[in-house]
């Protein structure tokens, strides 16, 4: 009763509104306000404001729309979690059969991943260029 009330209110008000925007010469910008000052009496008058009251107290309705949140949220990590990875399962295993491959060089006589000593590159001294880490990201950027 009492948001059928307040909508009706809401709509009166907007059509006043409007009417104000009409005297002004602003037909446009009048029709618009009279067309959304139209829709809470149209809420009421459908029931889909009895609806949302009903919904709106009803512990089941709630548990609901916990579910659906909870369904958002594992439906949203594991597409970020896909997209971390690289795509789907069958793009994942096309890239590790292909890794596979790569793994030695066609010339060398032992795997290229770590078997030699020396791997690691030596680390830079710090007293010799403080922006050298700095210059390493510009340079990997292309910048």
């Amino acid at each position: 009763m009492i948001a059928e009330t307040v909508c009706s209110a809401v709509s009166a008000a907007g059509l006043g509104i409007a009417v104000v925007a009409a005297y002004r010469r602003r037909f446009l910008a009048a029709a618009r306000i009279a067309a959304y000052s139209l829709v809470p009496v149209a809420l009421v008058m459908t029931g889909v404001v009895d609806w949302l009251a009903d919904t709106a107290f009803s512990p089941t309705a709630w548990a609901g729309f916990g579910l659906l949140g909870l369904s958002w949220v594992l439906f949203a990590t594991t597409r970020a979690v896909e997209r971390r990875r690289g795509g789907t399962r069958k793009e994942r295993k096309e890239a590790r059969a292909a890794a596979g491959r790569e793994a030695v060089a066609p010339a060398a006589s032992a795997p290229s991943l770590g078997q030699g000593q020396g791997s690691r590159p030596a680390p830079a001294s710090r007293g010799d260029d403080d922006f050298s880490d700095i210059e390493a990201i510009l340079k990997k950027h292309g910048i």
